[in-house]
């Protein structure tokens, strides 16, 4: 786990290594696939890897753009994880519109979630679960991730990639990787900031094993490395720091 002492440490540390992480994977493999979170967390680390300090120092013909889960809406609506993207980063950098790969929350989501499947698929050109560079998560007050919410279908899908989702608590649907694809990363990072994460972190990081009720404990990459990217208020009860 990765502490930083605030705000600005926090933001400024996770764009460094997500910038780390694209550098080198271009230098290794010529391309750096990156899946995105949606929330007010990620938002300012975005905006800082759209800066000049990073734009200027990052490939970004080289790197391509995926989505960890969407909100079923248009892409222009405020809800949008992909709207936010790209007001925050993508809007910023000198991305080819080929290199962006979004979920199209618009359409219906059994339906956008079979085509982003397949569309990723092609991609990869695999068809078991590709090894993405760098999966970016949340940590949502009730411990869900992506769009994996307790006590969900999704929880339980070991074939299917990404899935729709009707999130009752919210009373809307979703489109969300599962957890095969997002454990098949290479690297998977937990961003979590803030004294109202404490606890969540805590459960999810050292509690006793409960994924359907904190499914944020169902992230275990399998061969890539997991890591915790969090502010000191986040990081507070926890022990094995």
């Amino acid at each position: 786990m990765t502490v930083f002492p605030d705000h600005d440490g926090f933001v400024n540390g996770a764009a460094d290594f997500v910038a780390a992480l694209a550098l080198a994977s271009i230098a290794e493999q010529g391309r750096f696939t990156l899946a995105l979170a949606g929330g007010n967390t990620p938002r300012p680390i975005y905006a800082r890897l759209g800066t000049a300090h990073h734009a200027s120092r990052i490939d970004w013909s080289k790197v391509h753009i995926f989505f960890g889960d969407e909100r079923c809406v248009p892409p222009d609506e405020s809800r949008s994880n992909y709207r936010m993207a790209c007001v925050a980063l993508l809007d910023h950098v000198p991305l080819p519109p080929g290199n962006i790969h979004r979920i199209r929350g618009e359409d219906d989501p059994a339906q956008a979630a079979l085509q982003y499947e397949q569309a990723m698929q092609r991609f990869f050109r695999t068809s078991s679960p590709p090894a993405l560079d760098l999966i970016c998560l949340g940590i949502g007050d009730n411990g869900h991730t992506a769009s994996l919410f307790p006590g969900t279908a999704a929880l339980r899908e070991q074939v299917r990639w990404i899935v729709p989702q009707y999130v009752e608590v919210m009373a809307t649907w979703r489109v969300t990787f599962t957890a095969p694809l997002i454990n098949a990363a290479r690297h998977v990072a937990f961003l979590a900031e803030g004294a109202g994460k404490a606890e969540m972190v805590w459960r999810v990081h050292d509690g006793p094993y409960d994924p359907d009720v904190l499914p944020s404990q169902l992230i275990r990459p399998m061969h890539g490395q997991l890591h915790w990217l969090v502010d000191a208020a986040a990081a507070a009860k926890v022990q094995s720091v």
